[in-house]
């Protein structure tokens, strides 16, 4: 326990060294220091090799070179992360790029005045989708992991929380206040793509992976839409946010499979953007377990 503190510290004490280095930086030259900071030292960790068996185990065509560029692609992309959440306020601004693809969908969804769920992943910035959402006139409700270092925490949630959204911790408290949101018909935003180890198990890259099905079963209960919204990074600091059409939900009246149906709807469209952008996704999540086949 008194070594889990140390090193909380000092990862609390390096997060904040940087945060304090790139806040004196414009947001684009931050943006390059931390891709180059994250991958000369993201590259030699432990956590690389975790990726490598997470790449290995669903794409196993990739060439070591593919491989490798791929996860220099993840570092940058983690690093340029730190420094968009160190300016968010900029990011936030009307002035920032973010490229609206889709708006219509969103325009078309609100319209219809049902609870909208709108679902994401880890891939660029999955906090660029609340601002878009906001600026085509919606107030998402966030859902978030809380991070296991309380000085890491406290510091990512006051700069996300200059976006002005909800945010709804992970927990018991957090599952009421989803369900008092959607209950009074508001819009809350889901990140879909890691484990639940008591989840469903569900296709994903042709590997059987345990799913949270929460999205699924809120949809049904609340007669939600449920509304895919992708985000892309576009060089420093500039974002693709596209909107996909409404899922159709099935009504077979078996339930169960509904919902897995649903579920492996929701997979496939995250399959589909990761392969399209492997390097902006987070492969240092235990996705997939080995030998689960």
């Amino acid at each position: 326990m008194v070594l889990k503190k140390l090193g909380y510290l000092l990862q609390g004490l390096l997060a904040l060294a940087l945060y304090a280095l790139l806040r004196v930086l414009p947001l684009e030259r931050a943006s390059r220091l931390a891709s180059w900071l994250f991958r000369s030292v993201g590259a030699r960790s432990s956590q690389s090799r975790r990726a490598r068996r997470q790449l290995a185990l669903v794409l196993p065509d990739l060439t070591e070179a593919r491989v490798d560029a791929i996860i220099a692609g993840m570092w940058d992309n983690i690093g340029r992360i730190c420094a968009d959440y160190v300016h968010l306020p900029k990011l936030i601004g009307q002035g920032q790029p973010i490229e609206l693809v889709g708006g219509e969908y969103l325009a078309s969804a609100a319209a219809r005045g049902q609870p909208i769920l709108l679902f994401s992943a880890h891939l660029a910035n999955w906090e660029v989708a609340t601002l878009a959402a906001q600026r085509r006139g919606l107030h998402p409700a966030v859902v978030y992991r809380r991070f296991n270092n309380p000085i890491i925490e406290r510091h990512a949630r006051r700069a996300q929380a200059a976006a002005g959204a909800e945010l709804i911790p992970k927990s018991a408290a957090g599952t009421r206040r989803i369900v008092g949101n959607l209950a009074q018909g508001g819009q809350v935003i889901m990140l879909v793509d890691q484990r639940l180890n008591s989840g469903i198990s569900v296709p994903f890259f042709a590997r059987p992976a345990m799913t949270a099905p929460a999205l699924a079963k809120l949809a049904y209960r609340f007669d939600a839409l449920i509304v895919p919204i992708r985000v892309e990074r576009l060089g420093d600091a500039g974002f693709r946010v596209t909107i996909e059409p409404a899922f159709e939900l099935p009504d077979t009246g078996d339930r169960k499979a509904d919902i897995h149906a649903v579920m492996t709807q929701v997979n496939a469209r995250l399959e589909a953007w990761i392969r399209e952008r492997p390097e902006q996704w987070l492969w240092l999540h235990r996705r997939w377990k080995e030998g689960e086949q």
